[in-house]
């Protein structure tokens, strides 16, 4: 059961389309389908929406700290509502999937993802869920960092925009913890 869905992605119109937001993305998303409110809350470091599931509220958040330091405000907002890591879902871009691909998974490395390195410090744990949103990975002799923080092109946005919906249209099973349900129709 899930009961903290965080997106990861950096702060600031200028990141807004990048491909590192796409965890940011994804939670507006996931607003707006639910007609929810972001709340700025400076004690957690983040910004805030929660949505009534059939298992209760769901607390979102969209860490404010910049990618790197995303573990600061999961820390804040884990220990105030006790929630245990195997109830974190975390969104996040991902360079070892095509562009578009979605996938779900619990427990595991970094793969050299300073966001999630972060969370899996500031946790003790790697034992929470993660949605991997597909960005693919740049072409040989381009830098990451310089390829996760540009704009996808038109045709890549539509890919990701798609894998945003289909995730979207799992939350229920997955905040539920039908977690192979969401496996079978994500990876099929």
């Amino acid at each position: 059961m899930i009961k903290l869905i965080v997106g990861l992605g950096n702060p600031g119109r200028q990141y807004e389309k990048t491909r590192h937001n796409a965890g940011f993305l994804f939670l507006d998303e996931l607003v707006s389908k639910f007609g929810c409110d972001w709340v700025n809350e400076p004690r957690f470091q983040g910004v805030l929406s929660e949505y009534n599931a059939s298992i209760g509220k769901v607390v979102l958040l969209k860490p404010e700290t910049f990618m790197n330091r995303s573990g600061q405000s999961v820390g804040k907002i884990v220990r105030y509502y006790k929630i245990m890591p195997e109830e974190i879902l975390v969104v996040h871009d991902e360079l070892d999937l095509d562009v578009g691909a979605i996938r779900l998974k619990k427990g595991g490395g970094h793969a050299g993802h300073n966001g999630l390195k972060d969370i899996i410090a500031h946790l003790g744990s790697r034992e929470f869920f993660r949605l991997r949103i597909g960005v693919g990975r740049p072409v040989t002799g381009k830098v990451v960092a310089d390829y996760v923080l540009t704009s996808p092109s038109k045709s890549e946005w539509e890919l990701i925009n798609l894998a945003i919906d289909a995730g979207i249209a799992c939350m229920d099973k997955l905040v539920t913890g039908d977690v192979a349900a969401v496996m079978n129709k994500l990876h099929a």
